[in-house]
């Protein structure tokens, strides 16, 4: 998996501090070093992630895939936080239909009351 779709928001996900390495916030221009420690967080995921080596170019997912490993440690924090998604999905209510007009009416109107 490539962590970021594009340079723009990977760029942008270094400048929101989404993205340290070695536990420091950096800027998006630093230059990272084989060894390294990576904490990237995607969404509602965080990972962490240690740098194998470096591309010689922006290439295909499978190349940039094989330039880093994801930790023990993350890897078993995400199978807990996707195993946590998962029961809290079971016990959501599942509507056998799109709910109409009126039932988003009043979905809305018990959210407004609610919060």
């Amino acid at each position: 998996m490539r962590l970021f779709k594009s340079r723009s928001l990977a760029s942008e996900a270094v400048g929101g501090g989404k993205v340290k390495l070695d536990g420091e916030r950096v800027k998006p221009a630093h230059e990272v070093r084989i060894g390294q420690r990576l904490s990237v967080t995607v969404g509602d995921r965080a990972m962490e992630l240690e740098v194998l080596r470096l591309p010689a170019r922006r290439g295909p997912a499978p190349e940039a895939q094989a330039c880093y490993a994801e930790t023990a440690q993350s890897l078993e924090r995400s199978a807990r936080h996707q195993e946590q998604r998962r029961l809290a999905a079971m016990i959501r209510p599942q509507p056998d239909h799109r709910p109409d007009k009126r039932e988003r009416r009043q979905l809305d109107k018990l959210r407004r009351q609610q919060g």
